[in-house]
C-alpha cells in the first residue's frame, strides 16, 4: 500500500473532527496499489467467492455453480483474488465420478484473509483519504458498501487493531454488546456469542465479567458507553465520560485504555443497516 512517507501528504484538521483527513496527490505512484486493490474487490461476485470459501476449500466448478457464472469467468475472478493474497489454491481430490476420483485444484481463503480485507478498507476510511481530482475516495466507499452487503450482511463490525488479536473481527449482532478482555474466572457457559471478548493479553482493558464498556443500538444509531472501566475509553482522541452513551459512526477508532496493555477497535457501521 505504500508508507505514508512515500508520497506527498497534507493533513486537514476539521475542528469538529479529531481524526485527520489525509489528502494525497492524484499523481502519487503509491496510489496504484490501492487502486488495483479496490479494482479486485469492486466485484460482488468476488466477495461472494470469499464468503463461500470461508468454511472449506472448493474447486472452480463448485464455485462457478455457487456464484452462477461460467467456469471461465470464475477462473478469472479466482486469479484476481489470488493476486492480492486473499485466497490460495492447493491440490486436492474432486468428487467421486463413474470414472473414479481425480485430483483437482481447490481454493481456500488464506487464514485471516477476510479480516484483512475488512481491516484494510476500514483503515483507509478512518484516515479519510481524499484524492485531489480523483475517484478513489468514492470507489473506496462503494467497495465498503458491497463488502457490507455481500459478506457482513450489513451487520456492523468492530475490528481489533494491533496486539494479540490484530485483525480479529466481531460482528455487532444484538442491540447491546458487552466489550472487555477474557476472564479466566468467568464460567464457560457465561460467555456470550454476541460479546466483543478480546484476549487476556490486553491487560489494561477491564474484564468482560464487569465489562469495560458496551455498544448500544438505539433508534438514531449506535452508541458506546464506558461502564466505569479502570483505563478509560478514547473515541477519536477524545476521552469519553464514564457511564454516558456516546454516538459512534463508521470509521471511528475506539481505544480501550492507553499504552501497551490497551486495545484499539476500528468500527465498520453500514449507512443502511
Amino acid at each position: 500500500m505504500g508508507r505514508q512517507g512515500d508520497v506527498p501528504l497534507r493533513k486537514n484538521m476539521d475542528p469538529a473532527d479529531k481524526s485527520p483527513t489525509i489528502v494525497v496527490e492524484d499523481t502519487a505512484e503509491s496510489l496504484d496499489e490501492l487502486s488495483e486493490y479496490l479494482d479486485v474487490l469492486s466485484s460482488s461476485a468476488r466477495l461472494r467467492i470469499v464468503k463461500f470459501l470461508e468454511k472449506k476449500p472448493r474447486d472452480a466448478r463448485a464455485i462457478s455453480h455457487e456464484i452462477e457464472t461460467s467456469y471461465e469467468n470464475t477462473k478469472k475472478h479466482l486469479d484476481k483474488l489470488m493476486s492480492i493474497g486473499v485466497i490460495k489454491k492447493e491440490a486436492g481430490l474432486g468428487a467421486p465420478t463413474s470414472k473414479g476420483i481425480h485430483p483437482v485444484w481447490q481454493y481456500s481463503v488464506v487464514p485471516g484473509g477476510l479480516e484483512s480485507i475488512i481491516r484494510n478498507l476500514g483503515l483507509f476510511s478512518n484516515t479519510r483519504v481524499q484524492i485531489i481530482g480523483g475517484e478513489i475516495s468514492r470507489r473506496l466507499e462503494s467497495v465498503k458498501s458491497t463488502l457490507s452487503q455481500e459478506v457482513l450482511g450489513n451487520v456492523p463490525a468492530a475490528i481489533v487493531l494491533g496486539g494479540h488479536d490484530d485483525g480479529r473481527t466481531f460482528l455487532l449482532r444484538t442491540d447491546t454488546v458487552r466489550v472487555g478482555r477474557s476472564d479466566p474466572e468467568r464460567p464457560a457457559d457465561a460467555t456470550g456469542d454476541a460479546d466483543v471478548e478480546i484476549s487476556g493479553a490486553y491487560t489494561a482493558v477491564t474484564r468482560i465479567s464487569k465489562p469495560h464498556g458496551k455498544f448500544l443500538f438505539k433508534k438514531d444509531g449506535w452508541y458506546f458507553e464506558d461502564c466505569g472501566s479502570t483505563g478509560g475509553t478514547v473515541l477519536n482522541n477524545a476521552r469519553l465520560e464514564r457511564h454516558v452513551p456516546t454516538p459512534v459512526h463508521d470509521g471511528d477508532l475506539l481505544e480501550l485504555a492507553k499504552g501497551a496493555g490497551g486495545a484499539r477497535l476500528l468500527l465498520i457501521i453500514p449507512k443502511n443497516p
